[in-house]
């Protein structure tokens, strides 16, 4: 049971979050200062810095919230018994379309992942862990050898998510006006075809003899 002043603490940061959320929709996040925030929310600018040390921090949550959910349902897929590479590629288009729509809000988030600064870069991964999910989709994939042996799967599932974020970035910056879920499933395909592992041929075999 959380004290009243738990409570309280509790509210007000979920509506200095809705507050924010709501103005970066609308005005746009690099327009939206904390200021502007702060005021909305009917709180001083020194307790929006209490809760969140820096905008993108808001950003932050936002997406661990979205990635709870795409976590939730890729599970549930793999917990029915679907094949692990369709329960990634129905993620895949899930998070297509949440960037689609969210693109105000996670293209600045997504720059955070790139932040020179190493302790925010370091907060941004630890909140938004999708190598991580993508690992719980394709781990019985490399418990049954179906991946390559020579990476390990934290690598290859790293890998796959760094391929997110440049094709977010890539869409984002340089071509809004095209599909992102075929850019992205573009580039997941060509993921995939180096990393799951394939028969060697009779002469692959022999040319290594």
């Amino acid at each position: 049971m959380l004290s009243l002043r738990e409570r309280q603490k509790q509210r007000r940061r979920d509506r200095i979050f809705r507050t924010s959320i709501h103005l970066f929709r609308e005005k746009g996040f690099h327009q939206t200062t904390a200021t502007d925030i702060a005021k909305a929310s009917h709180v001083s600018r020194g307790t929006f810095f209490n809760y969140y040390a820096y905008k993108e921090a808001v950003l932050l949550d936002f997406g661990a919230q979205l990635l709870g959910e795409l976590r939730e349902q890729a599970l549930v897929e793999l917990g029915q018994g679907e094949p692990p590479l369709e329960v990634l590629h129905r993620l895949w288009a899930r998070l297509a379309d949440v960037s689609e729509q969210e693109r105000v809000l996670l293209s600045p988030l997504a720059y955070e992942l790139l932040n020179p600064d190493p302790e925010r870069a370091k907060a941004a991964f630890e909140a938004l862990p999708l190598g991580d999910l993508i690992a719980d989709i394709l781990r019985p994939l490399k418990l049954r050898g179906k991946l390559r042996s020579d990476m390990s799967l934290e690598r290859i599932s790293r890998s796959i998510a760094d391929v997110y974020l440049l094709s977010a970035l890539r869409w984002a910056a340089y071509t809004p006006g095209r599909q992102l879920k075929e850019e992205m499933t573009k580039f997941l395909d060509l993921m995939l075809d180096g990393a799951v592992a394939r028969e060697t041929s009779k002469r692959e075999k022999a040319a290594r003899s």
